[in-house]
């Protein structure tokens, strides 16, 4: 079916950002999954009554496609829209044993699919058919040139409810900080001293990104396979999960937060596999680019919030990008892993003292007014290739939702299409952290990877207890 423009007045700019991630150099993609606890038989006509008056109505650009005018610039504009082109229903064999398979080859190839630009950059695939994990699944593949994940978890959400009272709200975990780092900071640190070393940590961290971004490139390891053309190659998604609890429990015991454990547990479970497959590669210079929101907001707007022109939160790609260094398996980290959260801590906590971020976002806001939006594109492309791994993370809410009466029993993310062998992606739900591997396929064990990372949880959280113990 040909798309039909429909009035002038549908006509909306693309926003910078979106136009890097659908160039000729970026084509980036959120792929959500959303496991069910119940058989699924009946989702089909539902979901398509929620996607025709729920989905679509949130924003514009769920049924526009992206034009470009005769002076180059990108505008949404929005057509007719046929849903049964953008849901898809692939039939599984019937045995629960192969199904794992062929799910997971499943998710992996839509992701690399590209969509085709002359309909709107979304597709949903319902999967009525068991896993290991779930008794059927929705896939969401979402062009991220629509928005980043806060804009597209918020549109996800608007079509779930409450699975125990759909009357009630969703709520989401408080992001605070531990009360060693509050107090800590108030106590040591003077006004100007801090502005000292904001001064410092923003001129080191620029012009370390800046040479990042540019001609200093991360050591072929085995996370990094550095070869050109990575964005075309085959991926494996997998995932596992964490209890939060747990993680709690280590950032209780050692006083620090809860992306501190995450992020020692991520750093020290990549190093263990890097050791593993190649011993020489434990201290090799690696770095992960971790993506943010800009918004300085916990939790979830309202849909109606994120699209006022004046929201603290709006709608569209409000992220950024930091290079943080992944700390070496030196020997004294290797016999005391909370060493490897310890310095997450203070990599987290001495680089929010730093305006490299937003120096940054300024720096390819007039980049892309001088050079133009595929410029930008290429520099954010030779960002992500000359890193050895992108990390993400989404909170998502503590109560059970459901889709049309169907409880959920777990969900997770990832991001597809970029330069990168290794696409780490965290999301919190109903007391589970879920860790999804976007991997290079052939090239990273993903196997070998998770046993890796589930090793360094318990290697941490046994080396916590014991520390508090001795405390006691």
């Amino acid at each position: 079916m040909e798309y039909h423009e429909i009035i002038e007045e549908g006509v909306e700019p693309v926003s910078p950002v979106g136009q890097y991630f659908n160039s000729s150099a970026l084509c980036i993609y959120i792929i959500g999954v959303i496991e069910f606890e119940v058989p699924i038989h009946g989702l089909l006509m539902q979901a398509m009554s929620l996607l025709k008056h729920v989905f679509l109505p949130i924003n514009p650009r769920f049924s526009s496609i992206m034009v470009q005018n005769k002076k180059g610039e990108k505008r949404w504009k929005k057509v007719d829209i046929n849903l049964k082109e953008h849901v898809r229903t692939p039939i599984f064999p019937k045995t629960l044993e192969s199904n794992d398979k062929w799910f997971q080859d499943y998710l992996s190839r839509i992701s690399m699919e590209e969509l085709p630009q002359s309909k709107p950059l979304w597709e949903v695939h319902i999967v009525n058919s068991p896993t290991s994990d779930a008794h059927g699944s929705v896939i969401f593949k979402l062009h991220h040139a629509l928005g980043d994940g806060y804009s597209l978890m918020g549109a996800l959400l608007s079509c779930l409810q409450r699975a125990d009272d759909p009357s009630l709200p969703l709520s989401f975990p408080t992001l605070k900080p531990s009360n060693q780092e509050s107090k800590s900071t108030k106590g040591i640190c003077s006004s100007f001293s801090w502005l000292l070393s904001s001064a410092f940590y923003t001129v080191a961290d620029f012009g370390w990104s800046m040479l990042k971004s540019s001609i200093i490139n991360d050591e072929k390891t085995p996370i990094r396979s550095g070869n050109v053309g990575v964005e075309f190659q085959p991926i494996s998604i997998s995932t596992m999960a964490f209890s939060i609890h747990q993680v709690s429990d280590i950032k209780s015991r050692l006083g620090v937060t809860i992306n501190d454990v995450v992020t020692g547990i991520v750093f020290y479970g990549t190093r263990l596999y890097m050791e593993q497959m190649n011993s020489k590669s434990k201290t090799a210079e690696s770095t992960a680019l971790v993506l943010l929101n800009t918004r300085n907001i916990e939790g979830y707007q309202s849909i109606n919030d994120m699209l006022n022109t004046k929201a603290k939160a709006p709608w569209g790609n409000k992220i950024s990008f930091l290079h943080v260094p992944i700390p070496k398996l030196k020997q004294s980290r290797s016999s005391n892993p909370l060493e490897f959260i310890w310095e997450a801590h203070n990599i987290i906590k001495r680089k929010k003292q730093s305006l490299a971020v937003p120096l940054t976002s300024t720096l390819l806001e007039m980049e892309g007014k001088f050079r133009g939006q595929e410029a930008v594109a290429k520099h954010i492309y030779g960002t992500l290739s000359n890193s050895s791994a992108v990390i993400s993370n989404l909170v998502g809410p503590l109560q059970q939702m459901a889709l049309a009466n169907h409880p959920v029993k777990g969900l997770y993310f990832t991001l597809a299409g970029g330069p990168e062998s290794l696409v780490i992606s965290i999301m919190s739900y109903m007391g589970v952290l879920r860790v999804t591997f976007k991997t290079e396929k052939d090239f990273i064990d993903e196997q070998k990877l998770k046993s890796c990372m589930q090793s360094a949880f318990q290697k941490i959280l046994k080396a916590a207890k014991e520390i508090s113990d001795k405390t006691r």
